[in-house]
């Protein structure tokens, strides 16, 4: 039968424990910050004042007061505008947007779509799902930036009714210029309250 010889142990030096735990905790957490960064960032939509009804469907137009910030600086870059209309009642007040793929940018679309009327929102669009590296030319975005809006939604207008509205404003229009024939086309119809 063979022998073996037995060699003994050297008990670990005091402290040498803690700093190997230490050192694998110290990779673990390296490790899983190089995981986070490395994982795409999203759209995200923080509620300032919650809106009430439905959200909008692909086709609705939201009518809605903005103001579009560099998240870096906060430089602002863009703000909303009222549209001057000449017919009361066709329109609400802010600027119509509407929820259909390649009409804005994705993350300004994803945003949107989360969104109820009435309700006040900060949106934050990653560079990838706004300009990315090619910004508008001349535009006051760099290549790259991440963009912040704050976001009122006043309305949510049905695609139907938005065209509806549109011809009404049309024809409203026409009669301010006058009828062909020189004679004045008669006043349309005010739109039903939705």
């Amino acid at each position: 039968m063979t022998e073996i010889t037995r060699v003994p142990i050297q008990p670990v030096a005091k402290g040498s424990l803690t700093k190997l735990w230490l050192g694998v905790a110290l990779a673990i957490a390296v490790g899983a910050g190089l995981a986070w960064a490395a994982v795409p960032r999203g759209v995200d939509v923080d509620t300032i004042a919650a809106g009430t009804g439905p959200m909008p469907k692909d086709g609705d137009v939201l009518f809605i007061e903005y103001k579009g910030k560099l998240a870096a600086d906060g430089t602002v870059f863009d703000e909303s505008r009222d549209i001057p209309l000449p017919v009361e009642g066709i329109f609400p007040k802010g600027t119509p947007f509407p929820i259909e793929e390649g009409a804005t940018i994705p993350g300004f679309f994803e945003g949107l779509k989360q969104m109820q009327k009435g309700g006040k929102y900060t949106l934050f669009i990653p560079a990838d799902k706004a300009y990315g590296a090619e910004p508008p030319q001349g535009a006051p975005i760099p290549p790259n930036a991440d963009l912040e809006f704050e976001i009122e939604v006043v309305e949510i207008m049905s695609q139907k009714t938005f065209e509806r509205n549109l011809a009404i404003l049309q024809q409203a229009m026409q009669s301010q210029m006058g009828a062909p024939g020189g004679a004045p086309a008669p006043a349309p119809a005010p739109a039903p309250a939705q």
